[in-house]
């Protein structure tokens, strides 16, 4: 079992920035894959970034260039540095880990992009 815990989301304006955090209650040397995804109201979850344990990088093409995931073993921790935030980047976004091939997930944390 893998716990994953969600923090840095809020309510940035256009154009703004944020950063997610996603704390691993196992080592992530010992995850397969970390990723982040999101959902918007209405719309199915979607992929916006996901990074391996042999360290390949894959973004959403509605991401890239904007948003960067990147790991810190140290604290097992996953982030996703998000910059020129725009409204449809409105959701809720969950973090998920691939262990031991299971997926499991965190219950999310809401980002809002409002003016």
């Amino acid at each position: 079992q893998v716990q994953l815990v969600e923090s840095g989301g809020g309510l940035v304006q256009p154009g703004g920035s944020l950063r997610l955090s996603c704390a691993a209650s196992v080592s992530i040397f010992s995850i397969y894959a970390m990723g982040w995804y999101r959902q918007a109201p209405g719309k199915e979850r979607e992929l916006v970034a996901t990074i391996s344990s042999g360290s390949r990088i894959d973004y959403a093409d509605s991401v890239k260039g904007r948003f960067t995931i990147s790991s810190e073993h140290a604290k097992n921790t996953v982030y996703l540095q998000m910059n020129s935030l725009k409204p449809e980047d409105t959701a809720v976004y969950y973090c998920n880990a691939v262990y031991r091939y299971a997926n499991f997930w965190g219950r999310g944390t809401q980002v809002t992009v409002s003016s």
